[in-house]
């Protein structure tokens, strides 16, 4: 077949992460060859006209080797002040690189609150989509010198799983320091099995343990909440070794490395992705058999007359988890009720709610249009998404 009748591979949105492990060696000095191999991978994604978006850790690291530090920071006030050091120098090693193919990027700093306000959700998702329309490739990071929450996350595995939910990506690699996910930790356990496809998260039966690298704060833990995120959104996910950023190349063309997760049904609209996985819940509400098969067969809202308890604080237009009496997460939805108005109203019927709070309040607590059903439980066929709203 000639060159001029051979089909491109269809353009796809890529999101790759790779964690302060596989940026570092020797301790905390920035391993620059590892790091040219993944801009040329990223560069020659670009060129093939995908879309692409680097979610990058390291900025701490990098301070630490600036500042002369032998030891990651502890204290959360000395954590961000060696991160303003580190983020500008990573930055300038990687526009050094980048400029060498003559790919532009930009920067992007988020914090979780840029993901939990609609409007600055939104915002995001357009900016994103402008720089994809200039060929830019942005490199994402959490700003680590004001999101006090934000250092807790444990490396950027959730945030790159948060974004490439926001942009609705067909991939999100994480590449780490290991070159798959195992039954339990490789580095502690000689027995430990590798696991190289997840259909069902809740097929898994693993040992994940909690230990990070020396100088990352991830492990294996928030590694599978970003498959949790992603795979809900109908992305596809893989974790592969950071030391061969070229795996990504190999994993898109059909070579089964790595671990790789697989995609669910995702929300049929990017206001519900949102809802599932840019919010965290405030909230638990518990519903009756009647209530479950409501909202994940019968594709109801959710009436006060079907919760049997709540837990936590919350106020209206809050998320919270829709649970079974067991306490299996059926849903995650916005509230319309605060945590004492709705203890006050639960088990009781929609057309005494304003008899008992003395004001007229919504006819349900949870409207199915704020209502994501969890893929794993949902009765329903979610239609694919068409666009931003």
């Amino acid at each position: 077949m000639s060159a001029s009748s051979s089909t491109a591979p269809p353009s796809q949105t890529i999101v790759v992460k790779i964690g302060t492990s596989s940026l570092t060696r020797d301790g905390n000095q920035t391993a620059l060859s590892v790091l040219a191999r993944l801009v040329e991978t990223l560069s020659s994604l670009q060129n093939q006209g995908h879309q692409v978006i680097l979610v990058s850790s390291g900025a701490v690291g990098v301070g630490c080797a600036r500042l002369g530090l032998t030891e990651r920071p502890k204290a959360i006030e000395q954590k961000q002040a060696v991160a303003a050091v580190g983020q500008g120098r990573l930055m300038r090693i990687y526009d050094d690189l980048f400029t060498v193919l003559e790919q532009p990027i930009a920067q992007v700093l988020l914090t979780r609150n840029d993901l939990m306000q609609r409007s600055r959700y939104v915002n995001s998702y357009r900016t994103f989509q402008q720089l994809f329309k200039l060929n830019v490739i942005p490199i994402v990071n959490e700003n680590d010198t004001v999101a006090v929450d934000e250092l807790k996350f444990g490396d950027n595995d959730t945030l790159s799983a948060l974004v490439a939910s926001l942009v609705g990506a067909d991939w999100l690699f994480l590449l780490t320091d290991v070159d798959r996910l195992y039954s339990a930790d490789p580095r502690a356990n000689p027995e430990a099995e590798p696991i190289t496809w997840v259909q069902h998260l809740g097929d898994l039966d693993i040992d994940v343990g909690d230990r990070g690298s020396a100088w990352g704060t991830g492990g294996m833990i928030t590694k599978l909440e970003a498959a949790r995120i992603a795979t809900s959104s109908g992305i596809r996910m893989a974790i592969t070794n950071g030391q061969s950023p070229e795996n990504i190349l190999k994993i898109l063309a059909g070579e089964p490395l790595g671990t790789q997760f697989a995609p669910q049904p995702k929300p049929n609209n990017a206001r519900k992705r949102w809802i599932a996985n840019g919010l965290a819940p405030n909230g638990w509400l518990y519903l009756d058999p009647g209530a479950v098969r409501a909202i994940s067969q019968d594709g109801k809202s959710l009436l006060s007359a079907g919760i049997t308890d709540i837990k936590g604080q919350f106020q209206a237009q809050d998320a919270v988890v829709l649970c079974d009496r067991n306490g299996q997460e059926l849903a995650r939805g916005l509230v319309n009720y605060n945590h004492y108005e709705l203890q006050q109203i639960l088990g009781r019927r929609s057309s005494e709610i304003s008899m008992i709070l003395g004001y007229d309040g919504a006819d349900t607590v949870v409207h199915r249009d704020n209502l994501v059903l969890n893929p794993d439980v949902a009765g329903l066929a979610m239609k694919p998404l068409v666009g931003e709203e």
